[in-house]
């Protein structure tokens, strides 16, 4: 099997990679704007890796000549920063996506599977789950999910436009992992972060509030997730995310803090405000969709699929957590360590 993966250097890309390493029948062609270095090593070194920025339509003709008699596609590209400059996300993230369909369609490629997301989901509950068929309009303050939304939307009109196209949709929770430590500092939390209060183990306060409870999945549990919707000939969207739901007194019982209970007023004005200062990278419209999207049932994952996880989300949190205190991460260019954690490794 011949596949190709867009952002193959990221997050779940690496780790996608790590997994298909094991598969001796699998050919892997990887898709970045920026493409690891030679001497990367593993997972990388298998990988025939082509340059592309998906956002530029220049793309189009050496993307389909790169396609051509590849089996499927995964296609993880997504840019999250820089949150200031909305137009520039949606360049690679809306206009993106449509190139690479696009381009699979030119180079008669037969299957995507896509990288959905939790954030694609309409508002919902979070005392009990919700199946793949709740609503797929996003939650509108947050240009994250709107744009999932949006991209699950092309989807569904090119399964209609072109009944011979299969498209698998993983809609997953947040993927954690150790390796992600630096980048989630940079994307996320930024050089503000009390990243010395997690490396002691502790941290005094957490916010807590009743819709602020979020479900994770390992990195290594949502790659294998991919590889087996790719030896799969099913179609359609699959929840996957692990147990049990995080949520303040969770996450303060790790660190060892206090879950303080804080309306969403306060925390939205706080998180408006530290965006608009840029004291954090992090826009108001994550806490929205954390506050808003439902929680998933994944049993149809399980039934068809075959798929349960392996490490249970307060195994996932604290792997990230650890990699967040030592700045880990990779040789790719999206999970480069900080240069403390760098050094260390070097040494």
């Amino acid at each position: 099997m011949r596949i190709a993966i867009t952002g193959a250097t990221g997050n779940v890309g690496t780790a996608l990679l790590r997994r298909l390493a094991r598969e001796s029948d699998i050919e892997v062609i990887g898709i970045a704007r920026r493409c690891p270095p030679p001497d990367a090593g593993p997972p990388y070194d298998r990988v025939r890796w082509h340059a592309a920025d998906l956002g530029d339509p220049a793309c189009l003709h050496s993307l389909a000549e790169r396609l051509a008699g590849v089996d499927a596609v995964v296609h993880l590209a997504w840019q999250i920063q820089p949150g200031h400059h909305r137009a520039r996300l949606r360049q690679t993230n809306i206009n993106g996506s449509r190139h690479v369909l696009n381009a699979m369609l030119a180079a008669g490629v037969p299957k995507l599977v896509y990288a959905s997301s939790v954030g694609t989901y309409a508002p919902g509950p979070k005392d009990r789950r919700v199946d793949e068929n709740w609503p797929v309009t996003g939650v509108g303050r947050s240009g994250y999910s709107v744009d999932k939304a949006a991209v699950e939307a092309m989807l569904a009109d090119a399964e209609r436009d072109y009944p011979v196209l299969r498209v698998t949709r993983l809609r997953t929770a947040l993927v954690l992992q150790h390796d992600a430590g630096a980048e989630v500092t940079r994307y996320f939390l930024g050089r503000f972060a009390p990243v010395s209060l997690l490396r002691s183990g502790r941290l005094p306060v957490v916010p807590r509030h009743r819709r602020l409870r979020v479900q994770v999945v390992h990195a290594d549990d949502a790659a294998e997730a991919y590889l087996r919707a790719l030896r799969s000939d099913r179609t359609g969207a699959f929840n996957i995310a692990a147990e049990p739901v995080v949520d303040g007194p969770l996450v303060a019982a790790e660190l060892g803090g206090w879950a303080a209970p804080l309306p969403l007023t306060l925390l939205r004005l706080l998180a408006r405000a530290a965006w608009w200062t840029r004291l954090v990278p992090m826009d108001e419209g994550w806490l929205e969709m954390g506050a808003a999207v439902p929680l998933l049932d994944c049993s149809r994952a399980e039934r068809e699929l075959g798929w349960r996880p392996r490490r249970d989300a307060r195994d996932a949190l604290r792997d990230l957590l650890a990699g967040i205190a030592a700045g880990s991460g990779t040789t790719s260019p999206p999970l480069r360590p900080t240069e403390r954690f760098a050094d260390r490794q070097a040494a």
